[in-house]
């Protein structure tokens, strides 16, 4: 699939909240804001593919 420049910097833009999330959710196990952070990461995973298939649908170059 070949995918344009605004593909990728909307796809690298939410894997890098996700990574951080993560991050942070395995730095601070157990703790009530590792939980919440754990939760977002999720959250921000499934508005990345609500974003990306929005963007496929409108995007001439991708679709």
């Amino acid at each position: 699939m070949k995918a344009c420049r605004r593909f990728a910097a909307i796809r690298a833009e939410f894997e890098r909240d996700v990574s951080f999330l993560r991050g942070h959710a395995e730095r601070h196990q157990g703790s009530a804001p590792a939980k919440t952070s754990a939760k977002n990461a999720v959250s921000v995973k499934r508005n990345m593919a609500r974003a990306l298939n929005t963007h496929l649908d409108r995007c001439r170059e991708c679709g």
